[in-house]
Order: C-alpha cells, then sequence, then structure tokens
C-alpha cells in the first residue's frame, strides 16, 4: 500500500474519554464548573440508549478521522463499550458510578458487579473493562474503598476524575465550597476527609499500578510524591481543562518524577475536537520538542493505561496501530490521518473511514 508523504506513527491514544457526550458539544459553554456539571448531568439522562450509542459512535469515527486508536472511556453505560467493538477500535470501558452517601455503598456495588460481570463477558482482545468511582464529590469514601478492593479483587484497571477543580479540593480538605453545600443539601454528612484528594485516594487504598488518575491539577510536591511512590498513571486534559477554567496540571513535574503520562480529550461537552497531539503540544508547553509532542501523544498514553507492551512505538511484536499524517499540513489545523489501521486492520483510508467503519 502506497501512503505518499507522510508521518507514519503509532496510533493515537485518548487517555481520557467521554464518547457518549460527543453529542453535547458546545452545551453549556461559559457556566461554572459546579453548575455545569449538574446540566451536563441532567441532560445525559434525557438521550436514549439508542442515541447514547450513536453519540459515542460519533466519537469514535471522529477519532479515527484524528489518528487515535485507542480510547480510554468512562461513562455508567454500555455505549462506548459497544462502540469500540463494533467499530474495531481499541479501549478501556470504564463502568463508572455513583454514591456521595456512604448508605448507598452496598446497592452501587451490588450494580457495580453485575454490570462487570455482563461487560466481561462480551470483552474482545482489543476492548477490555474496567471500573470507575466517579469523583470525590460523588463518591463515598466507604464506596472509594470498595470499588478498590473489588478492582484488585479482580485485576480491573480503575480510573478516577481526581484534583480537578478548586471546589473539589475545599470539599476533601475543608468540607467548604459548592459541593459540600450540594451533598448538605441532599442531608449527606460533610467532614474534611483528607489533606488533599490525592491523600484521600491514597487513605482509601484506590492509588496503585492500575490506577488511572485523571486531570491532577491540583497537585502539590507531595501529592506528586504520592502518585509516584504508587506507579498510578495520569491522564491530562489540557483544553477541557482550559475551557473549564480549572487552570493546568503540573504535567512537567510529573514526568521529571517518572509518572506514566498521557493526554486525553475528555468529553465533546468541554473541548471542540478530538487532537492529541494539540493536546499533546498545551500539555508540554514551550519546551517541548515535535518528537516529545508525538512521545506523549502515544507511548505515554499507552504507558499510562500499561499497554506500552502491545502499542505506543512501532516495534517488532507490538500491535500494528498505525496512523499516517500527510506532511505539509498546518501545524495550527487540526490534526488529519489519511491512514489508520488497528491490530492491522484498516480502519481509515486516503482520509476517508472505511466501508465497515
Amino acid at each position: 500500500m502506497e501512503l505518499g508523504d507522510v508521518i507514519l506513527a503509532p496510533g493515537l491514544v485518548n487517555a481520557h474519554t467521554h464518547l457518549d457526550l460527543t453529542v453535547m458539544r458546545g452545551r453549556f459553554a461559559g457556566l461554572p464548573f459546579f453548575e455545569w456539571i449538574r446540566k451536563l448531568t441532567a441532560a445525559r439522562l434525557d438521550l436514549s440508549p439508542a442515541q447514547l450509542l450513536d453519540s459515542a459512535r460519533t466519537g469514535i469515527r471522529e477519532g479515527l478521522l484524528a489518528g487515535i486508536t485507542t480510547y480510554a472511556d468512562t461513562t455508567p453505560g454500555d455505549a462506548p463499550f459497544e462502540a469500540m467493538r463494533e467499530l474495531g477500535v481499541r479501549g478501556i470501558a470504564y463502568r463508572e458510578l455513583f454514591g456521595p452517601d456512604p448508605r448507598q455503598c452496598e446497592a452501587s456495588m451490588a450494580g457495580l458487579r453485575e454490570a462487570v460481570a455482563a461487560m466481561r463477558a462480551r470483552e474482545t482482545p482489543l476492548v477490555r473493562v474496567g471500573v470507575s468511582p466517579h469523583a470525590p464529590y460523588s463518591v463515598s469514601d466507604e464506596l472509594f474503598s470498595a470499588v478498590a478492593d473489588f478492582a484488585r479483587s479482580e485485576s480491573l484497571p480503575i480510573a478516577t476524575h481526581i484534583a480537578e477543580s478548586e471546589d473539589e479540593s475545599q470539599l476533601v480538605s475543608s468540607a467548604e465550597g459548592a459541593f459540600a453545600e450540594f451533598l448538605r443539601g441532599r442531608a449527606i454528612t460533610v467532614e474534611p476527609r483528607a489533606r488533599t484528594p490525592i491523600d484521600l485516594l491514597e487513605c482509601r487504598g484506590v492509588l496503585g499500578p492500575n490506577a488511572l488518575l485523571i486531570h491532577c491539577i491540583r497537585c502539590d510536591r507531595r501529592d506528586i510524591a504520592t502518585i509516584a511512590q504508587h506507579e498510578c498513571g495520569v491522564a491530562s486534559c489540557p483544553m477541557s481543562n482550559r475551557i473549564l477554567g480549572h487552570g493546568a496540571a503540573p504535567v512537567a513535574a510529573m514526568l521529571d518524577a517518572n509518572i506514566r503520562v498521557g493526554v486525553g480529550s475528555d468529553s465533546m461537552a468541554s473541548n471542540d475536537r478530538m487532537d492529541m497531539l494539540r493536546e499533546s503540544r498545551l500539555a508540554l508547553g514551550n519546551r517541548a520538542s515535535e518528537r516529545e509532542v508525538w512521545e506523549l501523544a502515544t507511548l505515554g498514553g499507552a504507558r499510562a493505561l500499561r499497554l506500552d507492551h502491545l502499542i505506543g512505538s512501532l516495534e517488532r511484536g507490538k500491535q500494528a496501530d498505525l496512523a499516517a499524517f500527510p506532511r505539509g499540513a498546518d501545524p495550527g489545523g487540526p490534526t488529519r490521518a489519511s491512514f489508520v489501521a488497528v491490530a492491522g486492520r484498516v480502519l481509515v483510508n486516503d482520509g476517508q473511514l472505511s466501508g465497515s467503519t
């Protein structure tokens, strides 16, 4: 097959997505984070299973045209898992769960066990299952511990949104802020839980090599040392964080601490496109060379997801996840792939999705 004058690279890795929210692009723009997430959660409930599946398919197709072959998705439903299986991409479908009231813990875990068992029966060599306790403002300490124990006992990867916003940090460290007020309004006891959100995860047994920590914006030196000590992966979402006004994660300091860092788009509700090279440039800042940009978008994501034995570099013995990008494209414009293959199966050719995709 003749690809022309291209950059041939490993398939790009999107280390954090919500594919079933692709249809929410541009909704609720400009709202404060607490209000934004409340409206987004409510809007998702209005979508039917068929609509969520179509939204996830749309997200994957968009990602493929941008050279993304691997997706780490978190959602409380089946749509991204089914869409990844159907369209032939690689990924981890983290089953998301919620339960801020400790009294919900047993019921939440029963639902999680049932959902995971059903999903694992449909795993493929390309798409596997994980679990995702959502965030400190939506998950009790008891539920964090229960999910962590379940993930270890079942050898499942675990992902959680952490250290993302100021309201989250205030909730954890001082029981103050918008999330604290909201939980008290639901008659849930709110007290200081830990020095920082990262410390909270350490106390609840969540941290470990199987853990993917999403965002990690509000991390000080002690937090970074803790993440490194427990050998966690990190998914940084620079553009989403910028759009939501959260600030920037200390990616350089994390890389200097030998933490496994990848980049993600987050949902299209908080981004305008899936573009892993743009995310890498934002994450690394002006210090980055093009080689470092490409490595973060490929091998970095593979390492963060503990898939680097299979993907992330062009080496003998690894899977044939490939993407070709025409030379001479506008470096400030959207990333567009002319050719994409996953495990050797061609999904994009001449810049067009294959008929089966």
